[in-house]
């Protein structure tokens, strides 16, 4: 199910998932589809506003969407990261039913339980960069989501979203620097939905019961000047993926710029 205001270039629709929840997006573009999957504290202005966008509708019809909870997406009680898929399966059937994927941190992992549970008919290429498994022991990874549902449940995102920073390693000055930026009053809106990046990743740890049941041509990425352990992190994905391809982008952060790495999307997808 959808509505839409349609335009000559844009579609900006809501689709309607499995439970119910209204799914907002927009599709541009013209070619194959392509839904790109945002991580943690974001939503589908995220690559619109950086220039994503624009730079693959050149060869793709590009799908941005707003992950249930955030942006203007409704949300529907209990969470379950099942629900999530089937948000991205919603999006495939309005796309013509079978779609690539990409996603970028907690969107890659999210993006590696869709390709597996939707199947090579839904889901016919997909591309990650740094989903992020393994930054710590399981214990650790446990303990950081028990104080982020803590912290959410308590009604405190910006404490959840300040905590969970802090356990990347984002240094004091930084975090302040973000919560003057005119950026963070956004991120607190979408502060509960850690709890949801939480779920999607399990226990923290590489899924590798998911990841050998790929059979799609599948990139794995890492940025050249991003946390240490992604790059580990990633080798353990591609290998444990059949076939998986693995690229390291150089000279980019967890957050890297569409320059850098549209045009490895262009000529993966292209193939």
């Amino acid at each position: 199910m959808e509505t839409q205001e349609k335009s000559e270039v844009t579609q900006t629709t809501t689709a309607v998932s499995k439970d119910g929840t209204a799914i907002a997006y927009e599709k541009t573009g013209q070619g194959p589809a392509i839904i790109l999957v945002n991580g943690a504290l974001s939503d589908r202005k995220t690559y619109d506003q950086t220039g994503w966008t624009s730079m693959l509708a050149k060869n793709f019809t590009v799908i941005i969407y707003d992950r249930r909870g955030r942006g203007e997406s409704t949300d529907t009680k209990p969470y379950d990261a099942e629900r999530e898929i089937e948000d991205i399966k919603a999006l495939i059937d309005i796309a013509g039913g079978s779609a690539y994927l990409f996603g970028s941190s907690s969107g890659a992992a999210l993006s590696l339980l869709a390709a597996e549970k939707l199947g090579p008919e839904k889901v016919t290429k997909l591309a990650l960069y740094e989903p992020p498994y393994g930054s710590n022991v399981k214990k650790e990874f446990a303990k950081q989501k028990i104080k982020v549902n803590e912290l959410v449940d308590d009604g405190k995102p910006a404490d959840a979203i300040a905590f969970f920073m802090e356990s990347l390693g984002t240094p004091p000055d930084q975090l302040e620097g973000m919560k003057k930026s005119p950026q963070w009053d956004g991120m607190v809106s979408m502060g509960h939905t850690l709890v949801y990046d939480f779920e999607v990743l399990r226990d923290g740890e590489v899924p590798k019961d998911v990841a050998k049941n790929i059979t799609i041509p599948t990139l794995v990425m890492n940025g050249e000047k991003s946390f240490d352990f992604m790059a580990a992190t990633a080798d353990t994905v591609a290998e444990a993926i059949p076939g998986a391809q693995r690229k390291t982008i150089k000279g980019q952060t967890h957050n890297p710029s569409p320059e850098s790495v549209v045009p490895v999307l262009v000529e993966f997808f292209g193939k």
